[in-house]
């Protein structure tokens, strides 16, 4: 994948492993590949989708890209800093430029900090402001997320599953930042505030000019707040394009068994459509299968597909945007 010149965020060949020990002396017999060996570009201004199973590698990607969690090999570079190679005392300063929007609003905030204090804590991390401008700035993230600033000094228990997370969102726009990745920020909402909590974020990134890596099993808000999506598959991303590309045409036959499993509105159609049931399971990551990691459960599998593992490839027609697809037979599925 080429190097984009508008890209925020480039990640190349990223790995993370989690060593198995075993035995009295604690030796390294195993390696779980959370992330092995991922490359895509976050452009600026952008929301990048981020979707695919539980436990295929989503949120320590997100992690990783942050610096929360120590990189296996490969390279993170934000606005040309490159993070791999910066030690903790360094990335101090890039920090406040990156942020986190955790995906549980409960046990994300501390309960024995106001609203005020966890909102105002990244301003006194990093000595933004005094005390009278940190106040001020409090007030004005809590009117911008819909919070009333009179409730500044309650403590979290007093609030609800999506107040709560909207004061998530203020700590997390607190030192100005430019790129924010949030975990499923909506998976532990109620199906009713959840789509209030996205146009709050779509709203946002609009007013604040920001950029997004917006990570989520929930297909349905993916496509409506991102403009290209990443589908994960055992620590691989198999496909990557602009977003009606891929839910128009999927190439990949992971992403079409994915997308397969979305309602539809329309009974009619949702009668008429045929879902694709993946037999198997998912592989563990500690022993991943040789070749293409999805060839097990994939009914389009060949000889091939167990011994070779594919590259990404762009098959989008010429002067299109790209498509990337990780797949021996991207051609003849689509």
């Amino acid at each position: 994948m080429s190097t984009d010149t508008h890209a925020l965020v480039q990640v190349r060949d990223l790995k993370v492993h989690f060593p198995i020990r075993k035995g009295l002396w604690q030796r390294q017999v195993g390696a779980v590949q959370a992330v092995d060996g991922i490359s895509f570009d976050i452009l600026k201004g952008e929301t990048l989708g981020l979707v695919g199973e539980s436990g295929c590698g989503k949120s320590t990607t997100g992690l990783a890209i942050l610096r929360l969690l120590a990189l296996t090999s490969g390279s993170v570079t934000f606005e040309g800093h490159d993070l791999s190679a910066r030690t903790e005392a360094q990335l101090r300063a890039l920090r406040r430029h990156m942020m986190m929007i955790f995906q549980d609003p409960y046990s994300s905030l501390n309960p024995r900090m106001t609203v005020n204090g966890i909102i105002s804590e990244p301003l006194h991390v990093f000595q933004i402001g005094e005390p009278q401008e940190r106040a001020e700035r409090v007030r004005d993230l809590m009117t911008l997320v819909g919070l009333n600033p009179s409730f500044a000094n309650r403590y979290p228990h007093e609030f609800s599953g999506g107040q709560r997370q909207r004061i998530g969102i203020a700590r997390a726009l607190a030192t100005h930042p430019s790129f924010i990745v949030g975990d499923e920020p909506i998976s532990a909402l109620d199906v009713s505030i959840q789509s209030q909590v996205v146009n709050l974020l779509s709203d946002l990134k609009s007013k604040l000019n920001l950029t997004y890596l917006f990570i989520s099993h929930d297909l349905s808000m993916v496509r409506y707040i991102s403009n290209r999506v990443a589908v994960m598959y055992l620590g691989r991303i198999v496909e990557l394009s602009e977003r009606d590309s891929l839910f128009g045409q999927p190439l990949h036959p992971y992403t079409r068994a994915l997308l397969s499993a979305v309602p539809i509105a329309n009974p009619k159609r949702e009668r008429a459509r045929q879902r694709i049931i993946l037999p198997g399971d998912v592989p563990s990551p500690a022993n991943p299968p040789a070749g293409c990691r999805f060839h097990p459960r994939c009914p389009f599998a060949t000889k091939e597909c167990g011994a070779v593992d594919p590259a990404l490839r762009n098959l989008a027609p010429l002067g299109a945007p790209p498509h990337w697809v990780a797949c021996h037979h991207a051609e003849k599925i689509a």
